[in-house]
């Protein structure tokens, strides 16, 4: 049986609820709790790692988690009209119902003024290892059927040996593990994984 009436941990009035998380820290309304979460979530301990503990009348709702934020990562750009690739910051977004198995959605449309892209998933690299981080390839499927202008920084990396020529802009994000989850930092070490697939693509 729960201990009853014990003071509220604001305002002091006898409460019979508790936060159902830790169930060790009293309130007596979900404001107060709310009003006081940024200093009690440090202490909350859940119940359920606790042993022997279990309690169950009188709960009253945790807040929820903070929600992701914002996160940049840097992406391999190959314009069209540059020579080489280069690194550039692309932003990521949570999900609007994240989940662990769900990862957050790359802002790459501003890199892409026809509003057209698609994404490719590379998993092997050189002579065809897996790659433990595989790359996010997002391009323009217009531009090639447009006659647009042959991307000069893929064909750099290529030595413009590559079977199909590419066109228009390439950006290429690393994700953070096979479970593809997140993203991590792309940079010029994955140069030769992305040039063996431009050279077998055909």
């Amino acid at each position: 049986m729960p201990v009853l009436n014990q003071p509220c941990l604001i305002c002091c009035r006898p409460t019979s609820m508790w936060c159902s998380r830790c169930q060790s820290a009293w309130y007596c309304c979900p404001e107060h709790l709310n009003s006081d979460w940024a200093r009690h979530r440090l202490e909350c301990v859940p119940v359920s790692a606790v042993p022997g503990v279990g309690y169950s009348s009188n709960p009253m709702t945790t807040p929820p988690p903070v929600e992701d934020q914002f996160v940049d990562v840097s992406a391999i750009m190959f314009a069209p009209e540059e020579e080489r690739p280069r690194i550039i910051a692309v932003t990521c977004r949570p999900t609007t119902k994240y989940t662990q198995s769900m990862c957050p959605l790359p802002m790459v449309e501003p890199y892409f003024p026809d509003g057209q892209m698609e994404g490719i998933v590379l998993t092997q690299g050189l002579n065809g290892e897996n790659l433990r981080f595989p790359l996010h390839l997002f391009y323009s499927p217009s531009a090639f059927c447009s006659n647009a202008p042959v991307n000069r920084a893929v064909g750099h990396i290529t030595s413009s040996a590559a079977p199909k020529p590419w066109c228009g802009p390439v950006v290429v994000l690393k994700y953070n593990g096979s479970r593809r989850q997140g993203y991590t930092h792309a940079g010029t070490n994955d140069l030769p994984a992305l040039s063996a697939y431009f050279l077998n693509y055909k």
